[in-house]
């Protein structure tokens, strides 16, 4: 797939274009956005700053963040079925259980519900490290394969209100990547071993994915 911007946005149009999902009604079902979009596009990113616009526009505890990355397998999970080697693939997320959580975050609007994240420095998930407190009204989640239309992850996209796709250039992504795993200890060589290797072939997986998305965006900082 050709490798082709959505339109320029600023996060300030963009949080006012989620405020617009909110219903008026206070006691309306909570709204949820997806951001998808291949590795290195700016998804958590984007989506940490959304939430915090929107409180600043409709209230303190009125946005949560929900990031698919929580509901990676564990080491220990991935080496038993041999996918360690390709952690960050499709195939080595619980995404049974993110849509089971997500349909919680919709449905139970009356007590806390945690959700796990994942922690880039024990390169684990962790769980319980965010939560949708009763108040909130909408929800941002946001990861790789949150369009996808493959068992489990159609579940997932069908609790959203709308799903927006990250759009940021391969060459700006493989950059972002190689200094992700640099962080993570790798060296020069191992980090783009592994963003050729794996976060690559996710990204082509994921483009594939941008005709089901409501908008595409490219922001700009």
């Amino acid at each position: 797939m050709p490798d082709v911007s959505g339109a320029l946005e600023t996060l300030d149009a963009l949080a006012d274009e989620a405020v617009r999902l909110i219903p008026a009604a206070p006691e309306a079902e909570r709204v949820v956005l997806g951001l998808a979009g291949p590795p290195g596009a700016g998804k958590s990113t984007l989506a940490g700053r959304l939430v915090r616009a929107i409180e600043q526009r409709v209230g303190s505890g009125t946005a949560a963040y929900v990031p698919l990355d929580g509901f990676h397998l564990s080491n220990v999970q991935l080496k038993r079925i041999g996918r360690l080697h390709r952690k960050g693939a499709v195939d080595t997320f619980d995404v049974w259980g993110y849509a089971t959580t997500l349909a919680r975050v919709v449905r139970e609007v009356d007590r806390d519900v945690y959700v796990p994240d994942y922690d880039r420095t024990l390169h684990e998930p962790v769980a319980a490290r965010h939560v949708v407190r009763p108040g909130t009204r909408i929800v941002v989640t946001e990861g790789n394969y949150l369009a996808l239309d493959a068992p489990g992850w159609t579940d997932a996209y069908c609790l959203m209100t709308e799903v927006w796709y990250v759009h940021a250039s391969d060459r700006v992504r493989d950059e972002r990547l190689t200094r992700r795993q640099r962080r993570g200890g790798r060296s020069p060589g191992e980090a783009m071993a592994w963003v050729a290797g794996s976060d690559r072939p996710n990204g082509e997986l994921v483009k594939r994915s941008k005709s089901r998305c409501a908008r595409v965006v490219t922001v700009v900082w």
